[in-house]
């Protein structure tokens, strides 16, 4: 079994920022694309931002220059800075991971219990 933790979410002003962090842990051998997604009242989840094993990153084009997410190999570990939020940023954040267990096995999607982010105007 694979979990996912998420950290750091809030009530923030507009303007304002917040930083969410997502640990991995359990039997994990190899760790590929990992994700941030969110979920806004009435909306279908969508994708925040990627950042795939070399590192390369994509946004989604409602967050591009406000929002970075960035890895720690080492502790297996995914983070968001969000900058410069806004009313419309207000969702539930979820981070995701894509981990192959163990090297003769799949890869599998795996997802964090979800974080409330609210950006008041």
């Amino acid at each position: 079994q694979v979990q996912l933790v998420e950290s750091g979410g809030g009530l923030v002003q507009a303007g304002g920022s917040l930083r969410l962090s997502c640990a991995a842990s359990g039997r994990i051998f190899r760790v590929n694309d990992m994700g941030w997604y969110r979920q806004a009242p009435g909306k279908q989840r969508e994708l925040v931002a990627l950042i795939t094993r070399d590192g390369s990153t994509n946004y989604a084009d409602s967050v591009k220059g406000r929002f970075t997410i960035s890895k720690d190999n080492a502790k297996i570990t995914v983070s968001l800075k969000m900058d410069s939020l806004k009313p419309e940023d207000t969702a539930v954040y979820y981070c995701n991971a894509r981990i192959r267990r163990t090297i003769s096995g799949y890869d599998y999607n795996y997802w964090s219990q979800g974080t409330q982010v609210t950006v008041s105007s």
